[in-house]
């Protein structure tokens, strides 16, 4: 597989400017605050839904309008964004993420809030569409591999700190503060993009036939089959995580944040140690992590009466998940060297129908049967994914992803 292109940016000879790293690092906590906010609302649902009083799995749908919105907007937004200045594009969708945290403060039903998550479900496919090819046009294509690791791992950080995040401050301040507080750090976090990212314009008119190339490869066929498959096994489960530990391992609310705290450390120490794992092997990072979730998912309902046990299971989880979102992008950016934005706006598309499908899939078994048969059907669904990675992994007996330079 061919080394990512960069075309523009800094040239190969030269060093890359401390700005150019700001600029990288503003991009990677964009992208961070962003799907952080997407999260911010797992933790929180037995407190929204009780206030709102709606169900579980009603109020499920604040993790599926967004990624519903977020998978059909993704290749409009591609298509749409053309010659657009990134810069400007990128202020435009913090933008929209501020809104969408400022209404539900004020909300009187799930509607109005489900209108706000419709807005961040619209950023969210902008961002990811645009920003994790960018790293590489900002410091050049030596260092170009590191850079973008750096932005996605912004993105990966924010899956797994949403839910700590949202949790902690929804029993600290309630959970009507805590998008008040979200808005702001969007706010501030969208200031601090402006002072560091110079203007960016694409490098050619984008195309929608760029879009059927990604799934021309086979190599990108295969990741996106795994992605959706992991993807809708975390979150049929990750989605309804507090309530299974308030009523099946029956953890206090002081409890739970502490273990939600330590899962979002882990998440993000997992995101960094992700990039040297899947430089080494990409298919058998995705197989051991997506195997390792899976079967930590399915002791939770065995293991349940041992709370402790459970939490050091929840830790182990959120560790091994950095490793998944990281490696499904970084999977389809080097499919497809040659159409990364192309290749980004498949991958969010892909991945936010997968959230989607898996929180839908957890509503509706939350409400029709039980929490301990989502538990069991995620579990099941991860070690599926990892079996056919691992089945690929075999028949190709090599990484079918170069990602030299990570």
């Amino acid at each position: 597989m061919s080394a990512i292109v960069q075309r523009r940016g800094a040239a190969p000879s030269e060093q890359p400017s401390t700005r150019a790293w700001l600029a990288v690092s503003s991009l990677a906590l964009v992208a961070f605050v962003i799907v952080t906010t997407e999260f911010i609302p797992v933790g929180l649902l037995p407190n929204i839904t009780e206030s709102l009083h709606v169900s579980l799995g009603l109020g499920g749908l604040m993790v599926l309008v967004p990624a519903l919105t977020a998978a059909m907007s993704a290749p409009l937004l591609y298509l749409g964004a053309r010659s657009y200045n990134r810069r400007r594009l990128i202020a435009v969708l913090g933008g929209l993420v501020v809104v969408a945290n400022v209404i539900p403060p004020f909300a009187d039903n799930l509607t109005e809030i489900l209108l706000a998550r419709i807005l961040l479900g619209i950023a969210i496919a902008g961002f990811w569409t645009v920003v994790p090819p960018l790293g590489p046009k900002l410091v050049g294509e030596r260092l170009g591999t590191r850079a973008q690791s750096i932005v996605i791992a912004g993105v990966s950080a924010g899956t797994v700190v949403g839910l700590p995040a949202g949790q902690f401050l929804g029993n600290a301040v309630g959970w009507r503060v805590t998008f008040a507080v979200a808005a702001a750090v969007s706010a501030v976090v969208v200031i601090a993009q402006l002072v560091f990212l110079p203007d960016i314009h694409p490098e050619a008119t984008t195309r929608a036939r760029d879009l059927g190339r990604v799934f021309g490869s086979g190599t990108a066929r295969i990741g996106l089959t795994v992605t959706v498959i992991a993807f809708v096994g975390q979150f049929a489960a990750s989605t309804y995580l507090t309530p299974f530990l308030e009523d099946f391992a029956h953890l206090g609310s002081g409890s739970v944040s502490v273990v939600f705290l330590l899962y979002g450390v882990a998440g993000i120490l997992g995101t960094l140690i992700g990039g040297p794992l899947v430089g080494r092997s990409l298919v058998f990072s995705l197989v051991g992590a997506t195997g390792i979730i899976g079967v930590i998912v399915l002791a939770m309902p065995i293991l349940h009466p041992a709370p402790a046990v459970v939490g050091v299971l929840i830790v182990g989880w959120g560790l091994v998940w950095g490793v998944i979102p990281l490696g499904a992008q970084v999977w389809l950016l080097h499919a497809v060297p040659d159409g990364q934005e192309a290749a980004a706006s498949i991958a969010v598309a892909t991945m936010q129908v997968s959230i989607a499908g898996g929180s839908a899939l957890g509503g509706l078994l939350v409400d029709s049967t039980s929490l301990r048969t989502v538990f069991v059907t995620a579990g099941a669904v991860l070690v599926a994914a990892a079996l056919i990675a691992a089945t690929e992994g075999v028949r190709q007996n090599k990484n079918p992803v170069s990602t030299k330079g990570l």
